[in-house]
Order: C-alpha cells, then sequence, then structure tokens
C-alpha cells in the first residue's frame, strides 16, 4: 500500500458496458490548435470515439460535458487510435483509427461558436482502407528515412506487416515461424521493425529487408522454394526473453539514452540498439502498462508502470523513486500537457474509467478546534463512579466471587468468530448468478426475490462453514492465503419448481404438445412432483398442472395403458422448465429403485417451426430497436440545428422574428421523447424476448438430445452452438453469433465430405459479424443441422478428428432481405401522432412541423 495517492485533477467515466485495452488511448494536438495543448481521445471495443480536452471545473456544473470536444459512435470495434502525420502534402496532425478490417484516417477540426456553448468540432475522414485480413496492431513512423510525414505498418492477426504509405497500399510481408501476433513498435534510430514472436524473443527487422523480401500475396511453407524474386525475410537480431512481451516502447525524446523497453510479464528490459541488454529488472508484481518518458537526466531515463494492485511505480532506470495509489488498474497511460497542468498523468482502466492526475500531497489546511475549558463536575462524577462500583458489586456476588466463565467463553467465541468472518470477506468472494424471470410484476419480483435472499443467506452460511475449515487446512499445511494465487470454489444447483410456479388446474385444449417415451410402467406424478400434490385436483396421479408466476399454465399427463408422458401448453417457450424436471425427476425416481436399464426418448418430430416463431419474434425486436436509435439521432440533429439557431436570435442586439422556431423546437422534443419512450419499451420486451428464446432453445437442445440420444458431451456441444451468448448487446446479437457457429458445425463436424471438412477448418479469415437483414439463412442452416444429426451425424470437437482448431471463427451469414416495411411506418407513425396537437398553432403560425435533417438545415 503506497503512503500517497495520485492526485486527482480530472476524471470521467466513459459509457457503460464497454471495454478498452492498450491500444485505446492517445494524446495529442490532433484538432491542430497551435497552442501547444494535448487533447486526449479514447476509443473502445464498442466502436465509440471520445475527444477530450481536460481542465480544472470552476463551477459546480458542466464537468465532464465541458471537457469533451466529440463524440462519435463509429460502426465497428476500435482497436487502437494513434495521432500523427498521415497526409501527404500536409503539415497537419490526424487521427488514425484501426478497426478489425478497416483503416480510417480522420481529420478533426474546430469551429468557433457564436454562442455561449463553445465551439464545435467535426471528424471528417480523409481516406480508409479495407484491410482483406483481420488487424492485430499498428505502428507508425517515417520508414524508409522519410522525413515530412509519417507511414503506417499494420499486424494482422496471422502474421502479415501490410504498410501504407498515406492513401496508398506499398506492400505486405509474413513474418517467418508466425504462430501468434505479439507488440509491435518502429524504432526510427535504425529503421527497423520490433516484435515478440510466439518462440518468446524479441526479434528486429529493418525496413529495407522488408521492403525487398518475398512478396506476400499467400501464405508459403517456408521449406518450399520462392515462387517470386524477392530474399527470404530474416530478423536482423534476435534476443531471447523467456516470456511473453506485455508491451515495447522505443522512446526518442533524447539519442544520449537511446534505449528499447520491453515490459515482460515479470521482468522489465532495456536494450540498446543492436540488442544488448543495458539492464533489466525483475519485478515482484504482475504488470500491466508502461511508458518511458523524459528525464531531467542525461543517459537516464524515466519510467511509469502500472500494475494489478492498483499502483502506479516511478522508476529511473532500476530505483523506484515513487509510487502512488490509483482507483483502478490501468491499461495504458500517457503523460500529455494541457494548459493548466503540465506534465499530467493520463491512465485509462478497461471499464473506461479516465483519469487526468499528478503526482506529491497537497497541503493540509486543517486546524484542530479549540476545546472549551470548562470545569469538571465533581459531583456528576462521583455519582458515576457510585453507580459503577454497585454494579460490580452485584456482578460478584450473584457468581461467588468468581468471573463468569460462560459469559466470558462466549464474548471470546464472539470476538473470535467476527475476526475469522472479516478474514474471510478479505480472501473470499462469492458470486451467484441465476436466469431471468418471466413477465413479473413489482410484486411477483419481490417475492421472487425475498425466497431467492432466503436460499442466499442458507448457501452462505454453509460456504462460510466450508471455508472457514478449507482456511484451517490451509493453515496447517503452511500454504499462505495472501501468496496472490487465487482458487476458485464452483458449485451448480437447482432452484425448487414450487419457487416459480404454483399448482392449477390442468388445461385441455393447448396448443403445443410434448410426448415423452419411456421404456418403464406408468409413475404416479405425485410421487414424481410430491411438493404439488396437495393441492393437485387429480388424485389418481394421472394428471398435473402448473401455472407459473407470468400466467402461463403447463400440464402433465401421464398415461394410463402406455409408457407415454404428455406436456402440453398455450406457450411454447414455457414448456422448457417443466420437461426438464419431468425427464431429471424420472432419473432420480428410478436411480432410487436400483433400475439401471431405465431409458427416455422423443419419437418427435421436431417443433422447428414452433421455434422458429420466437426466433423471428425476437430479431424483430432488435430491428426495432435499430430503426428507433436511427430516428432518434436524426431528431437530436435537427432539434440541436434549431437550439443553436434559437440562442443565435436571441443574442442578437436586433430582435427579430422567430418564424415558429419556437414551435417546431416543442414538437421536436416531444418526438425525441416519444421515440424514447417507444425505445425503452423496445428494449424491456427485447430482454424479455431473449429470455424466451434462450428457453425455447433449452427445450429444442433438450428435445434433439432425447431424439437421437446424445451424450451429454454432445449436448454440451449442442448447447453452445445455439446459445453462444448470455445476452444480447447493440453490437453483437444472437442470430449472428449463432449462425456462425452452427455454420462451423455444418462445415466440420456435421460435413458430408472429409475433404471439405478439413479445408473448412483450415481456413481463417472471413467476413466480421454483421447484423443480419433476416432469418432466412439461420433457419435453413438450424433445420440443416437438425436434419444432419438425425442421419448420423456425429458432434465433436474439431481436435477429436485430428483437424487442426482455427484460431477465429468468423460469420459466414450472408445479407438477406431487411424486416418489413410496415414495421418502419409504424416507427414513424409514433412520431407523427405526438405532433398532433402542434399542427394546429404551427399551421396559424406559418411554421412547417415536422422536418427530415436535411430539410431543417435548409430551413435554419
Amino acid at each position: 500500500m503506497s503512503l500517497f495517492k495520485a492526485r486527482d485533477w480530472w476524471s470521467a467515466a466513459l459509457g457503460e458496458g464497454e471495454e478498452f485495452d492498450q491500444g485505446c488511448l492517445c494524446v495529442g494536438d490532433v484538432d491542430n490548435s497551435g497552442t501547444g495543448h494535448d487533447k486526449v481521445v479514447v476509443g473502445s471495443y464498442m466502436g465509440m470515439l471520445r475527444i477530450f480536452s481536460p481542465h480544472t471545473n470552476k463551477s459546480s456544473e458542466g464537468g465532464v460535458a465541458d471537457a469533451q470536444l466529440l463524440e462519435v459512435q463509429l460502426q465497428n470495434a476500435i482497436i487502437q487510435v494513434e495521432v500523427g502525420k498521415f497526409v501527404s502534402c500536409s503539415e497537419l496532425l490526424h487521427l488514425a483509427v484501426l478497426h478489425p478490417r478497416k483503416l480510417s484516417v480522420y481529420s478533426v477540426s474546430g469551429t468557433a461558436g457564436n454562442v455561449e456553448h463553445g465551439d464545435q468540432y467535426q471528424l471528417k475522414l480523409v481516406y480508409e482502407h479495407n484491410l482483406k485480413r483481420t488487424a492485430c496492431n499498428m505502428t507508425y513512423g517515417t520508414f524508409g528515412g522519410v522525413t515530412g510525414h509519417h507511414s503506417l505498418c499494420i499486424q494482422s492477426m496471422d502474421g502479415m506487416l501490410m504498410f501504407f504509405e498515406q492513401d496508398s497500399y506499398s506492400f505486405g510481408r509474413f513474418l517467418p515461424g508466425f504462430l501468434l501476433p505479439g507488440p509491435l513498435i518502429y524504432n526510427s534510430r535504425t529503421d527497423s521493425f520490433l516484435t515478440v514472436s510466439s518462440a518468446l524473443q524479441l526479434e528486429s527487422y529493418k525496413y529495407e529487408t522488408l521492403s525487398v523480401a518475398t512478396e506476400a500475396e499467400s501464405r508459403q511453407d517456408p521449406d518450399l522454394p520462392l515462387k517470386t524474386g524477392g530474399k527470404r525475410l530474416m530478423p536482423d537480431w534476435t534476443l531471447v526473453l523467456g516470456e511473453q512481451a506485455l508491451d515495447l516502447s522505443v522512446p526518442s525524446f533524447s539519442h544520449s539514452s537511446a534505449s528499447i523497453f520491453v515490459l515482460g510479464e515479470r521482468n522489465l528490459y532495456c536494450l540498446r540498439d543492436n540488442g544488448q541488454i543495458r539492464f533489466m529488472k525483475k519485478l515482484e508484481f504482475n504488470p500491466s502498462c508502461f511508458l518511458p518518458y523524459a528525464s531531467v537526466s542525461d543517459g537516464i531515463t524515466n519510467l511509469l508502470l502500472g500494475n494489478h494492485t492498483n499502483m502506479l511505480l516511478v522508476y529511473q532506470d532500476v530505483t523506484l523513486k515513487w509510487a502512488a495509489q490509483l482507483p483502478f488498474v490501468p491499461v495504458a497511460v500517457r503523460v500529455a500537457n494541457f494548459l493548466e497542468l503540465k506534465g499530467a498523468v493520463v491512465s485509462l482502466s478497461s471499464e473506461g474509467h479516465l483519469l487526468c492526475s499528478y503526482m506529491g500531497t497537497d497541503p493540509s489546511f486543517f486546524t484542530t478546534p479549540k476545546v472549551d475549558a470548562r470545569e469538571a463536575d465533581y459531583e456528576q462524577v462521583d455519582a458515576e463512579m457510585k453507580k459503577l462500583q454497585k454494579v460490580i458489586r452485584e456482578v460478584t456476588r450473584t457468581q461467588g466471587g468468581r468471573p463468569n466463565s460462560l459469559t466470558a467463553d462466549k464474548i471470546t467465541s464472539t470476538y473470535i468468530l467476527c475476526l475469522l468472518f472479516k478474514q474471510l470477506t478479505e480472501v473470499f468472494s462469492l458470486v451467484v448468478r441465476c436466469q431471468k424471470y418471466q413477465r413479473l410484476t413489482e410484486f411477483q419480483r419481490f417475492i421472487f426475490n425475498y425466497y431467492i435472499y432466503l436460499i442466499f443467506s442458507v448457501f452462505v452460511f454453509f460456504f462460510f462453514s466450508l471455508a472457514t475449515i478449507w482456511l484451517k487446512f490451509q493453515t496447517s499445511n503452511h500454504i499462505f492465503l495472501f501468496s496472490g494465487v487465487p482458487r476458485v470454489l464452483q458449485s451448480r444447483f437447482s432452484l425448487p419448481l414450487s419457487l416459480v410456479c404454483v399448482p392449477s388446474s390442468p388445461t385441455k385444449t393447448t396448443k403445443f404438445k410434448i410426448t415423452v417415451d419411456t421404456n418403464q410402467p406408468p409413475v404416479n406424478l405425485t410421487a414424481i412432483f410430491p411438493e404439488f400434490s396437495s393441492k393437485s385436483e387429480d388424485k389418481d396421479g394421472n394428471t398435473l398442472a402448473f401455472q407459473f408466476l407470468s400466467g402461463a399454465k403447463v400440464t402433465v399427463l401421464a398415461s394410463k395403458t402406455s409408457q407415454r408422458y404428455r406436456v402440453q401448453s398455450d406457450s411454447f417457450e414455457d414448456m422448457w422448465l417443466v420437461v426438464k424436471e419431468l425427464v431429471q425427476r424420472f432419473d432420480q425416481h428410478f436411480a432410487k429403485l436400483g433400475i439401471k436399464d431405465f431409458k427416455k426418448s422423443f419419437s418427435g418430430p421436431l417443433p422447428l417451426q414452433e421455434y422458429f416463431l420466437s426466433v423471428d419474434h425476437h430479431f424483430q425486436l432488435r430491428v426495432n430497436a435499430q430503426q428507433y436509435q436511427d430516428l432518434l439521432s436524426e431528431r437530436a440533429v435537427q432539434f440541436r440545428a434549431i437550439q443553436r439557431r434559437l440562442l443565435t436570435r436571441f443574442k442578437d442586439k436586433t430582435p427579430a422574428p422567430l418564424q415558429s422556431l419556437d414551435t417546431l423546437l416543442d414538437a421536436t422534443y416531444s418526438q425525441v421523447m416519444a421515440l424514447a419512450e417507444a425505445a425503452e419499451e423496445n428494449r424491456a420486451q427485447l430482454e424479455e424476448a431473449f429470455v424466451r428464446l434462450r428457453s425455447a432453445t433449452h427445450l429444442l437442445v433438450l428435445l434433439l438430445s432425447l431424439w437421437q440420444g446424445l451424450t451429454p458431451d454432445q449436448t454440451a456441444i449442442l448447447e453452445a452452438t445455439l446459445l453462444p451468448l448470455l445476452q444480447d448487446t447493440p453490437q453483437l446479437g444472437w442470430e449472428e453469433s449463432c449462425d456462425a457457429a452452427v455454420s462451423h458445425l455444418l462445415r466440420s463436424c456435421l460435413s458430408r465430405n472429409p475433404k471439405d471438412q478439413a479445408t473448412s477448418l483450415a481456413q481463417a479469415g472471413g467476413p466480421v459479424l454483421s447484423f443480419p437483414r433476416d432469418t432466412e439463412r439461420l433457419k435453413k442452416h438450424i433445420a440443416l443441422m437438425c436434419d444432419r444429426i438425425a442421419k448420423g451425424g456425429r458432434l465433436t470437437l474439431a481436435s477429436e478428428a485430428n483437424a487442426q482448431v482455427p484460431i477465429q471463427v468468423q460469420n459466414l451469414a450472408a445479407p438477406g432481405k431487411f424486416g418489413p416495411e410496415k414495421t418502419e411506418s409504424q416507427i414513424r407513425s409514433i412520431q407523427h401522432d405526438s405532433c398532433k396537437h402542434f399542427s394546429h398553432r404551427s399551421n396559424r403560425a406559418g411554421g412547417q412541423l415536422l422536418l427530415l435533417p436535411h430539410e431543417a438545415a435548409a430551413q435554419v
């Protein structure tokens, strides 16, 4: 623990649920203001690009909003951002943004505002390159010694270095012996590129060697002869590290301290430009990021190093000079110069906590308050003393002159137990996860959460009891719990069925029916579900009905003559929990009877059409959410345009007529609010639809396993294929993820041709997962997968078939037809209805009520 904390100068929380990494942060004068003051550029894996100009906020309002210059939602995930001279014939700085399949270069410009809200910043695309291979990271510099502008080098996931000189592609080269990508950096002093290979060694390649090597049109076997006239690519020098490198850095602020820094998992290396080691520092912690920066002494380099214990350490070569505590684990750190603070430390966490801080301490202005010098009341003190003495005599008299040992033992035991619980809470953490409930009222949710709390309390009691025993065992075996090695104990348990449903009257006519066959005589259902037998209307035990808290009813019927059981309901998704409980309780019941040859099956056919109804409903809600988002963006642009025009009118010294702009502003505001409420309602429906889709998918997997007698391993593969996500996100949904997984099975273990299977497993790359236009392709693939499993297809992992597992399984879904046109018209009707009460006022004032963005700009 550090004595000092990093002094918080400015901070911001970026988004919610976004992810950030090492390359998502950079600093520089990206808007070319000419003042020399840096701006902070942050990109996230969710595609959100933000630019900040941090400054101290004098007032209580504003804060992050005043410092934020720009926020843009891009279409693809942002892997890395850099600021440099990336445009030919221009000395201005531009912003390079690396996406998985695209490199984009933008110009950031600011326009002076006419009102008190300040300047306006715009992001304009200068050029972009579509990449044929999935990118991992990039670096930039004056390749080949060219001055005046910067070139870019991108490393792909399969080991190809792609070189770009402004808006043109130069060449590409494959790294020899490549397996997994590592950090990449350019050394301008030697005109070479440094990377760490999968052989755990640092490799240096000169730009001249790369430019004359073999052209990388496709991956070639290094043992085969070269097909072109180039030279075989070989590193200029290598250095064995023996560990994976987290980051590389080549500081260029002083030639007197020309060094190459390598941050490993357990060591810090400082090398000369020829690969010789200057010094090496063994780390006693897990590092997360680092940054060399200039020192006031020649030949010495200062170093900022963050670790996973929320510490920011300052080294001068190998000497630790300062240690400061951060409120998070930094994944990226930079040093920037702002208007009000020079040399600020900018750090970013993986959850999006952005902090600008400085080292040192702040003086304390606290003064001890004066104590009132009043005289003591001796009579009151004497009365209190006599009262305490009386209590002591009474206790001593009742216990025969000796203290109560039971009370003392109780106090000691309580103290030890509290101390043990306090220690356990520092060592152990407990996480409980359960599936979401469907369509419950607020009172039903309260009851449900209350039962969960009771069960959770009992579970916590047993957990800490076991933890206490484990603690004693570890202590007795001299194993230290605070050694830094985490240990995980995982346990899966099922909540009682009576927690989510109650007995009900049977339903005779239903829409959906499922029949389960067994090889044993019929069983009384009251013996299978004893907790529901007391309130069941059928005393023979052949019929049992359940009603969920959401209102759905499920009926179970047992045949009197055959060995069949029928589950029926008006809700297809709600049958999954009852069918699952029925199958599991059959196994437990016949296992207690000692019957080892018990078998259960499903005769089919699979209810694919009923399942596809849930798929279509979920997808239509996703389409609606996207359309709501687009309409909200349009209305927000129109709303801001009207605001700017009104503010200009109000600040004008010569008042001018508003020309019904106030009416248009009210109408646009009503449209924005109506669309926001409709989008929020659609979001809640989408969450419920995804829960019901998961239930329907579980039911389909269960029926398919019973139909074809799948093993537990095969059932697990099938479940992981059809349920690749725990929840939907705006960037990645269930449809595209499931289609990619099912397509992989159809091209691998369920392929009819073994040659096609081997070829498909060897393929890498492919289109990025994107929002599909319809569900026809997905439904066709799921039906084809079920058909091939029914015809004897074997579900297995690629490694079991002696085939190489591909590095990345990409989405192969092709674009189809977009959602029905009537959905968009229904959504647009919401904004039309929200402004009906303004139409009379607008017509009377001669203004226009509803404008599209380009029409609004023309009107303003």
